[in-house]
């Protein structure tokens, strides 16, 4: 018996995505019928019955995702494939949400659409759960597209999550929008940072303890696992809790059950654990430093945040969001970057991730004088980092339209300035080399001891050197 060749629609207003499409679901033997809006999708359906939908999110008319709801509410079992280039997180959580199969950010790779697609028919399409559309995780990026998808995904999941990432990259936000896009969304989220919380005190913070378990308690409290109950708990810098606390997070995983300090009755535990760190954990279990057992209970599913570098085409959709929110915050008017000043954001390594961006767009919102914001309007240690090695090749150039910038600005005193400002990065890039060795630093310049000795005193360097 010949198997029929599977139809699949497209709904797209561009005509030319509509043909690219088209002729390459022909090339791979599928029936294809294509529709510039919904409501021709609609009535087709008086006459014909797809196998799978593309469609896209923003249309004439009825919109994609109004499209996917309608359409999952008569016919659940059609595999819908979202197709948007006007991505954001709350755009990928809502396909989900919806029903649909795959949520594809244009441009995509046809191969990468007909790889979902064929994926698509050997699975089931329906997909189910409850999202919020409160999350304020930006990014246009690809990297930060996956994550948007993941995030998505791991609306129904009851597994444990580790979310890794350099300082700085959203751990926690991203933690809350998987709560928030859970069925858990009414219940309990908390966090509790375990770097930030003396070893000692961090067990009776987890489990919480009776009256009388310890000098000082005077009553009894209630731990961070029993404020979660049937909600989420998300335990930051997972890597800095101690040994023997891992071995009883590890207990409470396994079991589901814990006990307050001071007492020996056992307390049921229904709490969704999502970890995060910024450090490498399988090196920690090298050292000895971090449970393995714990680890794989814990890395059940992970999500890689990327650093900010990574993400050049979000630097100035975050920087426009928060300068924007930080006047709203001090009730002035919003201010902006201007175009040297946008490129120049866009060479920083931006080592703080979105917590330094978004810190250095408050302080300009209340530093700078206008509402355009230029290079010489920037914090110093900004302007520090630019002109670091990292910028090989670039070094000469970066220096030039500083030294520039700040000349038709009419900057007083710009010779001492840059010079300083290089003496610095010289004195601080020895000291570095050196281990705070004076004398070291000293040779490797080619300058005195007395010399190294008097600039870190004038120009106020940081040097533990006795």
């Amino acid at each position: 018996m010949v198997e029929l060749a599977k139809k699949i629609w497209i709904l797209d207003d561009d005509k030319s995505i509509r043909w690219v499409l088209q002729k390459a679901l022909e090339k791979n033997n599928f029936t294809v019928t294509s529709f510039s809006n919904s409501n021709e999708a609609i009535n087709h359906f008086n006459h014909d019955m797809p196998d799978l939908i593309i469609s896209d999110i923003k249309m004439p008319g009825e919109s994609g995702l109004q499209f996917l709801e309608k359409v999952k509410n008569k016919f659940p079992n059609i595999p819908i494939i979202i197709m948007t280039a006007f991505s954001d997180l709350d755009s990928a959580v809502d396909s989900y949400a919806f029903g649909a199969y795959e949520y594809l950010p244009k441009p995509f790779d046809i191969e990468e659409a007909l790889k979902i697609i064929n994926s698509a028919f050997k699975t089931s399409g329906e997909q189910e759960g409850v999202f919020a559309n409160n999350n304020q995780i930006i990014g246009n990026s690809p990297v930060m597209q996956n994550v948007f998808k993941q995030i998505g995904k791991l609306s129904k999941s009851e597994a444990s999550i580790l979310i890794t990432g350099e300082s700085g990259t959203g751990k926690e936000l991203v933690a809350k929008a998987i709560h928030d896009n859970s069925h858990r969304k009414d219940k309990s989220f908390i966090a509790l940072n375990a770097a930030a919380i003396p070893k000692d005190l961090l067990e009776s913070e987890l489990f919480g303890y009776e009256k009388g378990a310890f000098t000082g308690a005077i009553s009894s409290k209630k731990g961070y696992f029993e404020e979660a109950n049937e909600g989420t708990l998300f335990l930051d810098e997972i890597a800095d809790m101690p040994l023997d606390l891992q071995a009883k997070l590890l207990r409470v995983l396994n079991d589901g059950v814990f006990q307050k300090l001071g007492s020996s009755s056992p307390i049921k535990s229904n709490v969704r654990i999502i970890a995060a760190t910024h450090q490498n954990l399988p090196e920690k279990i090298n050292e000895k430093k971090f449970r393995e057992d714990l680890f794989h209970r814990l890395n059940v599913i992970s999500i890689e945040l990327p650093p900010l570098r990574e993400r050049a085409d979000d630097i100035l959709l975050l920087s426009k969001y928060f300068l924007s929110k930080s006047a709203k915050e001090l009730n002035t008017s919003v201010k902006f970057l201007n175009e040297e000043t946008q490129n120049y954001f866009k060479k920083l390594s931006w080592t703080g991730n979105i917590r330094q961006l978004r810190n250095i767009c408050h302080w300009l919102t209340v530093m700078s004088p206008g509402k355009e914001i230029g290079i010489s309007d920037l914090p110093s240690e900004i302007l520090k980092e630019n002109l670091s090695p990292k910028h090989s090749g670039q070094w000469d150039e970066i220096v030039s339209n500083l030294i520039q910038n700040d000349l038709n600005n009419k900057t007083p005193n710009v010779y001492d300035k840059y010079i300083n400002l290089l003496e610095i990065l010289l004195i601080q890039a020895a000291l570095t080399v050196s281990k705070n060795k004076k004398i070291i630093a000293a040779e490797l310049l080619g300058i005195g001891r007395n010399t190294i000795s008097r600039k870190i005193l004038d120009l106020n360097i940081n040097s533990k050197d006795s």
